[in-house]
């Protein structure tokens, strides 16, 4: 299956869920190519964008569970090559 090129945003804004976030990231961690947080304590959230390069069923799967978790919402952005 193709790899594509993706970046998952990331907006926490109940950190009683981080500790299932990670683990979510550690389990699909060989299709990371990069991580970046942002703290904004400003307005009590947590900001984190993923590079990844994975098949998209990988995306698909990941982001999914990451949708279930409690306080946290993502958007996926995917390459079209």
């Amino acid at each position: 299956m193709e790899e594509k090129v993706s970046i998952i945003g990331i907006i926490v804004e109940n950190v009683d869920s981080t500790d299932k976030l990670n683990a979510l990231l550690h389990e699909y961690g060989s299709y990371i190519i990069g991580r970046m947080g942002i703290p904004y304590p400003k307005k009590d959230v947590n900001i984190i964008s993923i590079a990844l390069d994975a098949p998209m069923d990988v995306i698909n799967s990941l982001t999914g569970k990451i949708g279930q978790l409690e306080g946290i919402s993502s958007k996926v952005v995917c390459s079209k090559n």
